[in-house]
């Protein structure tokens, strides 16, 4: 089967003008294929949607109850933030309980996505901090688990640091692939990050969203679960995604976005895990074919006035704000 297939188009006056191609995989609890589209073991490198995964060996260590991280501190373990302020006040008291501060960090600095989501520039002469950047509750964690096992804390992103190893050794088991067969580079964060096919991606969130019940990891997947569903603002943010996609399903849906268009999300009652990748990393195609996706495993009805609604089919607009297209998906799921 062709590797990329169109899963989103773009229009100027009824015509499609662009065309946006990627793949699809859903797969159950056992890691078997349910349904695809184009190639379902497509590599694609899985961005921040492994957070959650790269929180396991501080989880499996006890770190929450080491340091007292409750729900909301697990939740920005696994966050893409936006920079607000429950966001930074939260990851600077995780380091605080830690004995860090913002200097221990090395995700570096960018202005944060807040900014993005309502399409604005900061205020002249506004200054941000490493606590703004997206990552900033992960590598809180990565320092926390550092403290806890007397590592080494200047050196904590580097692939041959045994956090980041105890990283890479999870993924592969959760994800149920050899190490060695995870290509690996360096995120937008500096950590490293891990390629994986999305049939492989999809298993974790299949995984993650059994939460106590999944056999392997079950009270550490129950905790990241809980936190993540408990408290998808802090997950992302304001206006964001996997803030609208958690609250269409409380409790039910698990949903973590990734840079250059990667999407998945695990549903607890369906027992499945859903990855969706857009080739060319345009975001503006992947929520409309994840939506689409949705719909068309029975998962999601009307959308109509739901948080999601902005997102099914976004209208374009010129400089003059006059409507000039659209976006809308094209994906078709075929079983796998």
């Amino acid at each position: 089967m062709t590797a990329l297939v169109p899963l989103a188009e773009v229009t100027r006056g009824g015509q499609p003008e662009s065309i946006h191609f990627g793949a699809v995989a859903v797969v159950n609890t056992r890691g078997e294929l349910l349904y695809q589209a184009g190639d379902p073991d497509f590599r694609t490198f899985t961005r921040s949607t492994i957070k959650p995964f790269q929180a396991l060996p501080f989880l499996h260590a006890g770190g929450p109850a080491r340091f007292g991280y409750g729900s909301r501190d697990i939740a920005l373990l696994c966050a893409s933030h936006s920079g607000e302020r429950m966001h930074t006040d939260t990851v600077q008291q995780m380091l605080r309980k830690a004995g860090c501060d913002e200097h221990h960090l090395r995700c570096g600095c960018h202005v944060p996505l807040r900014y993005t989501v309502e399409d604005r520039q900061p205020a002249a002469g506004e200054g941000f901090t490493q606590l703004h950047n997206n990552c900033s509750g992960k590598h809180a964690g990565f320092l926390a688990y550092c403290v806890q096992h007397d590592l080494p804390l200047d050196s904590y992103i580097d692939p041959a640091h045994p956090l980041q190893q105890a990283i890479k050794s999870q993924l592969a088991q959760v994800a149920g692939v050899a190490e060695s067969a995870m290509r690996m580079g360096i995120d937008g964060c500096s950590a490293p990050n891990y390629a994986l096919p999305l049939s492989r991606l999809a298993f974790a969130y299949a995984r993650l969203a059994q939460a106590d019940a999944e056999p392997v990891y079950g009270s550490v997947m129950g905790e990241l679960f809980r936190a993540m569903t408990m408290h998808p603002e802090l997950v992302s943010g304001t206006g964001r995604s996997d803030l609208a996609f958690m609250r269409s399903a409380p409790g039910d849906w698990v949903a973590k976005v990734g840079a250059e268009a990667v999407q998945v999300i695990g549903v607890r009652s369906a027992g499945l895990g859903i990855a969706v990748k857009i080739a060319d990393g345009n975001s503006r195609a992947l929520y409309p074919a994840v939506i689409a996706v949705l719909q068309q495993l029975g998962l999601l009805s009307n959308v109509d006035n739901t948080v999601l609604a902005p997102w099914v089919q976004p209208q374009l607009q010129n400089c003059r704000g006059m409507p000039v297209g659209e976006v809308r998906a094209t994906v078709r799921l075929v079983k796998g």
